[in-house]
């Protein structure tokens, strides 16, 4: 019989895909290039292997560029 595989804490807790958790980093500010992003996700216990294609990664430079509102 097979192992089975426990989700970490972060993802059986939050229940988000990869790309929601990296869009949340890149709107939050913590991440300020995509190498940091897949620091923190992979940190987080999230596969960074889905982070691929132009489109997508366009939008997420994009949202780590934009100015933030000051708390």
């Amino acid at each position: 019989m097979p192992a089975i595989r426990m989700l970490p804490l972060s993802q059986q807790l939050n229940c988000k895909s990869t790309i929601e958790r990296a869009f949340e980093i890149a709107d939050s500010g913590e991440a300020d290039s995509l190498q940091k992003l897949r620091l923190l996700l992979g940190n987080e216990g999230y596969s960074t292997s889905l982070l691929t294609g132009p489109a997508l990664l366009k939008q997420l430079r994009g949202r780590m560029a934009a100015p933030r509102q000051p708390d």
